[in-house]
């Protein structure tokens, strides 16, 4: 039995997806089963062969049925607190589960990052690296769907706004991420091991910007923003330590912290990470420009 929690997020949902496809690599899996606040928002065809339990974290029964018989378990949490983590791993623990497949960020290796959520995910690997389980930690760069919330102003003004719009970044296609989850929860020889996961080489968002409007066929423009101005426009979405904490990694950033490629993707999977490219041929429908009216 493997428990996959954060199944509508960015990576859960690929894993499920991978579970579930018969050619996967996960298709030896005996059995699947989620924990999720709101079924509803599952893929539905993913989903369709999973066992699925209704609560979260904070749920202490829902969290006893979810991981009663579990084998091994993907952990995905986002709270900053770190309580999640705390209950997941006492609950694991207490129910025999044997391996848990953490995701967490390659930011964790910097030691040049001290903000919150960095902080955060260091001391949770430390949580689940002294728990008794075996373990195996993801680390991924920022994913390439990350642009997915350019969308609104590329179909609405053919614009593109971020900070710092020429540093360097080796973001990673979720679905490589996924994969190497799926493998470390359905193979053996993952224990002890931390997989920091790339794309195939860094990437800024002008270059970005460049090869969505290669694909769409249309201008994009892209107009950098202020410290202020990316502050204003993440404290409308983060409270303000986390709006801190994303300043920061940007900080890291511009000063090339994140330009490392690695070729964990291609030695755990036997193929090469997925390009931007790539990734951006398979969600234009997520950035496509409506066509202009005609009229007279």
């Amino acid at each position: 039995m493997i428990l996959v929690t954060g199944a509508t997020g960015t990576v859960g949902r690929q894993v499920l997806r991978q579970l579930a496809d018969p050619a996967g690599p996960g298709s030896a899996a005996d059995r699947v089963r989620v924990l999720v606040r709101d079924p509803a928002r599952l893929d539905p065809a993913a989903s369709r062969t999973a066992e699925v339990v209704t609560g979260d974290y904070g749920d202490e029964a829902a969290l006893g049925r979810a991981l009663r018989g579990v084998d091994r378990a993907l952990l995905v949490t986002t709270r900053v607190t770190g309580e999640d983590d705390v209950r997941f791993l006492g609950a694991s623990r207490a129910a025999g589960v044997r391996h848990v497949v953490k995701l967490s960020a390659a930011a964790v290796t910097d030691p040049g990052a001290d903000d919150l959520i960095t902080t955060w995910q260091r001391d949770s690997e430390a949580l689940l690296r002294d728990s008794g389980m075996e373990w195996t930690l993801l680390r991924p760069r920022s994913f390439m769907s990350n642009c997915l919330s350019w969308a609104p102003s590329i179909r609405s003004e053919q614009v593109v706004r971020v900070l710092y719009g020429s540093s360097l970044n080796a973001c990673v296609d979720p679905r490589d991420v996924a994969e190497v989850a799926v493998r470390a929860l359905t193979e053996d020889g993952h224990d002890g091991r931390a997989y920091v996961l790339t794309g195939p080489r860094a990437i800024s968002a002008a270059d970005q910007t460049a090869e969505l409007a290669r694909l769409l066929h249309v201008p994009l423009r892209l107009e950098e923003l202020a410290a202020d101005q990316a502050r204003a426009a993440m404290g409308r979405r983060y409270p303000e330590p986390v709006v801190e904490a994303l300043l920061h990694s940007a900080h890291r950033q511009r000063a090339g912290a994140k330009t490392g490629v690695t070729d964990t993707v291609r030695r755990l999977t036997g193929r090469p990470a997925r390009s931007f490219a790539r990734w951006a041929e398979d969600h234009l429908d997520d950035f496509a420009v409506p066509a202009p009216r005609g009229g007279r």
